[in-house]
Formats: C-alpha cells, sequence, structure tokens
C-alpha cells in the first residue's frame, strides 16, 4: 500500500517556486501593458492638444481676419488651455494671412 502514498517532503519546494515565477512572470507583463498605455496616452494628449491649437488658430482667423499674433492672444481671447507642465508650443507667426509654425514638444524629449 505504500507505493500509491505520495511523500510529501519530496516535493513541498515545487508550488512555493512556481507560485513565485507566475506571480513574477504575471507582475512583468501587467508592467509592460501599463508602460504601454501610458504612452498610447500621451500620444493622444498630443493628437488631441494639436487639433485643438489648429482649431483656435483657424477660428481666428475666420472670425477676425488674420492669424493670432501669439500664444497668449489664444489664450486672453479664445481661452485656449493646455497642460504646460507637460507640453512646450513653440509659435511662430510668419504674417497675418500665413498660418503660422506650430511645434509641439513634451517636456523632456
Amino acid at each position: 500500500m505504500t507505493r500509491f502514498r505520495i511523500h510529501p517532503e519530496h516535493h513541498t519546494w515545487k508550488w512555493p517556486a512556481v507560485s513565485a515565477v507566475v506571480f513574477v512572470l504575471v507582475l512583468l507583463l501587467f508592467s509592460l501593458l501599463l508602460r504601454d498605455f501610458s504612452e498610447e496616452t500621451r500620444q493622444r494628449q498630443r493628437q488631441a492638444l494639436e487639433t485643438a491649437l489648429n482649431r483656435c488658430i483657424v477660428a481666428c482667423y475666420a472670425l477676425e481676419g488674420k492669424y493670432p499674433e501669439s500664444l497668449d492672444y489664444l489664450q486672453e481671447h479664445y481661452h485656449f488651455v493646455y497642460n504646460q507642465e507637460q507640453f512646450v508650443i513653440d509659435y511662430q507667426l510668419l504674417a497675418d494671412n500665413i498660418m503660422p509654425e506650430v511645434t509641439i514638444l513634451e517636456r523632456g524629449e
């Protein structure tokens, strides 16, 4: 009858080791997915900022007949707001009737 009996002293180390490996793999997978999600969120925020800024610039041109002279003008008169801690906007006006050159950068790039 002893041939069907499992001796627990031979297999006690396997279950904690397997559990630890599975836990580490799940934790690693979760951190990779979280990093990809945050990168995608930053890209969408940048795209939304670019779209909103272009709409404000075009709205100003449509209403006033000239492009805004600065980014501050858009913030004052068209209530354009953005996260200044995350993004830097370089706004270069060439002329009143030529669309300005706008560059959006993330801080830390």
